[in-house]
């Protein structure tokens, strides 16, 4: 199975300017834990995930005036939508991290989760008879 298969094509976007709440918000709104950065300014896709939010919170800092480009990861490790969700799982389990920016012409096509990659692999849930 491809990454084509199993990843999300709505992808959340926000800018670097976005503060952390504004962010938050968003991913919550939309039932995601990542959101793609993108910063024309710095030329690049970078990502912002539930727990970069999660640690700065931790730190005490404030999500009303900290905003997302300090917290974004910008060395982000992009899959394609023919890699295969092994090769998918691999990066997320070699690099830490549980998404993947999908990429294809070198513009955001997607995203793809260890719970999407689960999703794939775990067979249907049975009705259990009654």
């Amino acid at each position: 199975m491809l990454v084509r298969d199993a990843m999300s094509t709505v992808v959340l976007t926000i800018g670097p300017a976005h503060t952390l709440r504004q962010a938050a918000a968003l991913m919550a709104s939309r039932h995601v834990g990542a959101a793609v950065v993108l910063d024309p300014d710095a030329g690049g896709i970078g990502i912002l995930t539930e727990r970069d939010i999660l640690n700065s919170l931790g730190k005490g800092q404030n999500p009303d005036t900290d905003r997302a480009h300090a917290h974004t990861t910008t060395d982000v490790v992009f899959a394609t939508p023919a890699w295969t969700l092994e090769d998918a799982a691999s990066a997320m389990a070699h690099g830490g991290f549980r998404h993947l920016i999908v990429l294809d012409r070198a513009e955001p096509a997607g995203i793809v989760s260890v719970r999407d990659i689960i999703r794939c692999w775990a067979p249907a849930r049975q009705q259990v008879p009654a």
